[in-house]
C-alpha cells in the first residue's frame, strides 16, 4: 500500500485493486506466498474518510461503482460487495499470506492484517479496531477474527474497551507471531516467505484450508475434511519425494510440479 501521506487509508478503489491482486496471485503458479505491507509510518490507518480523490488520473475503464451507505440497504450492500470481499478473498486464497505490519494498523487495516495467515509487526507499531470511538462497528469481520484469535472474553475486552495495543502487547495476546526492529521487518518477513515458499505447496495449501475449516466444524466433520484432503496429498509427488528424502537422509526437493521438472 503506497499512500503514505494518507497513512495508507483505504478507499473502495484500493480494496477492489487488492482483491484483484490477490486473485491474480491465487491463479499464478509463479506466486507461492503473498507479503502485504505499507509504505511510510502506517500499515493502514483504516478507511480514508478525507473525501479527497486519490492521486493519479487517466480515464476510467469501467464506470465507477456507487459507494452505498446512503441508506440502510446501501450500507448493507456496500459492506457485503465492496468492503468485506477483501478479507474474504485473503482468507479464501490457498496460498499463504504474511502481513508485515510496519506501523499503525487500525480498523480496516487491522482486520486485513488479521485476515492474513502470519503477522510480523515492527517494534513501535500499534494496532486495534477502536470503531466504538465513533459509535461504529468493526463491520469488515474484525469481531469474528478477534474471537478466533483471542476467544470471546478477550475479544469482548479488546473491542468494547477500544483497545489499541503496541506490537509487544499484540505479541503477548497472540495477535502477531513476531516483533522485529523496524529496519529488519521486511527482511524477517521475506525469511518467513522463503521458508513457506520452499515447503510442499499442495500439502501446505490444503492444510491451511483444513485448519480454518476446523475452527468451524464438528470433530467428525473436521476428520472427514482432512481425510478428503489427505487422499490428495498422500498420492502427490511431493509426498513420494518427502518419504524418499527421509529414507535417504537428504533434504527433500519439493514442488517439482511447479518448476516443470
Amino acid at each position: 500500500m503506497n499512500q503514505p501521506d494518507r497513512l495508507n487509508g483505504m478507499t473502495q478503489g484500493m480494496k477492489r485493486d487488492l482483491v484483484e491482486t490477490v486473485t491474480q496471485a491465487q491463479m499464478d503458479d509463479g506466486v507461492r506466498v503473498l507479503v502485504i505491507t505499507g509504505s511510510g509510518r502506517a500499515f493502514s490507518a483504516g478507511d480514508d474518510i478525507s473525501g479527497r480523490r486519490p492521486p493519479g488520473g487517466g480515464e476510467a475503464l469501467v464506470p465507477e461503482i456507487p459507494s452505498g451507505h446512503h441508506n440502510a440497504m446501501g450500507t448493507y450492500d456496500g459492506l457485503r460487495w465492496l468492503s468485506q470481499p477483501l478479507n474474504t478473498t485473503l482468507r479464501s486464497c490457498d496460498k499463504l499470506t504474511i502481513a508485515a505490519i510496519n506501523g499503525v494498523a487500525i480498523q480496516t487495516g487491522f482486520s486485513m492484517a488479521l485476515s492474513c495467515d502470519f503477522r510480523i509487526a515492527a517494534a513501535g507499531a500499534r494496532m486495534g479496531s477502536a470503531t466504538l470511538r465513533f459509535a461504529l462497528l468493526p463491520d469488515e469481520g474484525g469481531q469474528y477474527l478477534l474471537v478466533q484469535l483471542l476467544g470471546v472474553a478477550k475479544a469482548m475486552d479488546f473491542l468494547i474497551r477500544n483497545r489499541i495495543v503496541t506490537a509487544e502487547e499484540a505479541l503477548a495476546l497472540g495477535l502477531v507471531h513476531e516483533v522485529a526492529p523496524p529496519e529488519e521487518l521486511l527482511d524477517r518477513a521475506m525469511v518467513l516467505a522463503r521458508e513457506l515458499a520452499n515447503g510442499p505447496q499442495v500439502a501446505m495449501r490444503l492444510l491451511k484450508r483444513t485448519i480454518y475449516n476446523a475452527a468451524e466444524l464438528t470433530f467428525a466433520q473436521a476428520l472427514d475434511d482432512i481425510a478428503a484432503k489427505t487422499a490428495i496429498t498422500d498420492h502427490h509427488p511431493d509426498a513420494i519425494e518427502g518419504i524418499r528424502a527421509f529414507q535417504q537422509k537428504q533434504p527433500p526437493k519439493f514442488n517439482a510440479w511447479l518448476e516443470g521438472k
